[in-house]
């Protein structure tokens, strides 16, 4: 006699989950806030991320920014302005507009600096040089520092963006299987039950994997966290390895 399973079935909720999943043995009454629902991420972090990378690609020399020079972060500026207007200070207002505004605001953070990343790769195997080795070695070092640093930050709005279906996703508590398994998910008793992943911990795990071009202490556990990983540690490897070997073979 074939047993009847119930494919319609809701995913489990946190407490199937803290009973048969090994190592997550919660206390009912201290539910740690990735698990449960919350009031959502605050919106400050990830407003001063964008900022941040729009600001290096206006600092990019025309060489390696794509054009129209102001196109991408003029539509940057905008998409950002509407976001913060629908969610001013957490992240609370749910509609699918304003989830593809950010998706594709992320989109374009990350289209904008893989272009200057192609035109910057072009120009160094080309050796293209358009003023004194010592000026293009500076210029190439900086270039290149602010491609990097914008790379961290578009892979971390990638990561912030799509964990566990997004910041309104993890408020409501959707999602209990996490994408990336941060060291507070896997010990309760060396982060507050109100600890829950924000934007500071997916740039700090897009730092450091474009720094040790491996996982640290954030681990991927679905198959798009690890190519993604993969890509963005292969795209820092090219970056630095590229740049350090042009600007030192350039200067006299």
């Amino acid at each position: 006699m074939h047993e009847h399973h119930d494919h319609t079935r809701p995913e489990p909720e946190w407490r199937e989950i803290s009973t048969h999943v090994p190592g997550l043995h919660w206390d009912p009454g201290r539910i740690p806030a990735w698990l449960r629902q919350t009031s959502g991420e605050p919106r400050w972090p990830v407003t001063l991320g964008v900022l941040l990378a729009i600001a290096l690609q206006l600092a990019l020399p025309d060489r390696y920014a794509l054009r129209p020079r102001y196109l991408l972060p003029v539509a940057e500026v905008l998409l950002l302005a509407g976001l913060i207007a629908a969610n001013p200070v957490r992240f609370q207002r749910e509609h699918p507009a304003i989830r593809w505004a950010s998706i594709g605001l992320t989109l374009l953070v990350g289209g904008a600096n893989f272009g200057s990343i192609a035109r910057l790769v072009n120009q160094i195997l080309h050796h293209q040089t358009v003023n004194s080795p010592t000026d293009y070695a500076q210029t190439l070092l900086g270039s290149g520092i602010a491609i990097w640093i914008t790379n961290v930050l578009a892979f971390a709005l990638v990561y912030w963006q799509f964990d566990r279906g997004g910041p309104f996703s993890r408020a409501q508590a959707r999602k209990p299987y996490p994408d990336f398994l941060f060291p507070q998910m896997t010990d309760p008793s060396k982060a507050h039950e109100d600890w829950e992943p924000g934007f500071v911990d997916y740039a700090y795990l897009s730092f450091t994997n474009s720094t040790a071009f491996s996982p640290t202490d954030t681990l991927p556990m679905s198959s798009w966290a690890k190519l993604m990983m993969m890509t963005q540690s292969a795209v820092s490897l090219i970056t630095v390895a590229l740049v350090a070997a042009r600007a030192v073979n350039v200067l006299p």
